[in-house]
């Protein structure tokens, strides 16, 4: 795959990404993100993250990676393997994980790139999600730079509209609550208030439907005493009426 295109300086709301402060929540997802792809060993990837995060490094050409291009554009645009918008000029079910690593953080609507992503996931792959979360004390460096840090129940919400079954998805919280150099992940009450959320979904596989057997009807017992007697009766009657 091409490589990625080094960042073009980005004055949006993804740039913060590129300070101390955000740094500070993309390195505990470097490993988070490489436990998903260690999942995947031979199947290929895509990554769609924003200005400032690093790549996980492609193996023999697995991934693709795609970064946000906030140059002036009012929708969804992405710079990397391919410039492009939505849909995505990728094909169905070609990939085994993608990794959305705070792609949706400044408020666009994320119903389409999620359906997007649910379009190219071969069936039983893994969609990663990260986001900001919007309870932690962090979120105090991100004041007033144009970031939106949507609730749980709103990602979960957009997941099941775009085809995900949610009784799949699991939640962890990363990154620091409140010093930069203290990030880690967890799932305990103590890790609520971590800086970042991430999502992990699977997409569903739908097992083929097993023929209905043929069932051949039988009379058994009783009844079917009944219908030879009356068989026999008709058949009776039938030879008398021949011989007059």
């Amino acid at each position: 795959m091409p490589s990625l295109a080094p960042d073009r300086q980005s004055e949006g709301p993804l740039a913060w990404f590129g300070t101390q402060a955000g740094q500070g929540m993309l390195a505990v997802e470097a490993a988070a993100m490489a436990r998903v792809l260690a999942g995947i060993p031979a199947l290929p990837w895509c990554w769609l993250g924003v200005p400032g995060a690093v790549p996980p490094e492609p193996a023999r050409g697995r991934g693709v990676l795609l970064r946000r291009d906030e140059s002036g554009f009012d929708d969804l645009r992405f710079d990397g393997a391919v410039r492009c918008g939505l849909p995505l000029p990728l094909a169905n079910e070609s990939f085994g994980a993608v990794l959305l690593q705070h792609t949706l953080d400044d408020g666009f609507d994320a119903d389409e790139l999620l359906y997007e992503c649910e379009r190219v996931l071969a069936p039983g792959g893994t969609l990663w999600l990260a986001a900001l979360n919007a309870w932690s004390p962090y979120r105090a460096r991100w004041t007033r730079t144009g970031l939106h840090a949507r609730v749980t129940g709103a990602w979960q919400s957009s997941l099941r509209r775009a085809g995900f079954a949610l009784d799949s998805v699991h939640l962890q919280w990363l990154g620091p609550r409140w010093r930069m150099d203290n990030g880690d992940v967890g799932v305990g009450m103590n890790d609520w208030l971590r800086a970042g959320i991430a999502l992990s979904v699977n997409k569903r596989v739908h097992s083929l439907i097993p023929q209905t057997p043929k069932h051949s009807f039988r009379l058994q017992g009783a009844a079917h005493s009944r219908v030879s007697w009356r068989f026999e009766s008709l058949r009776s009657e039938q030879l008398r009426r021949q011989q007059r």
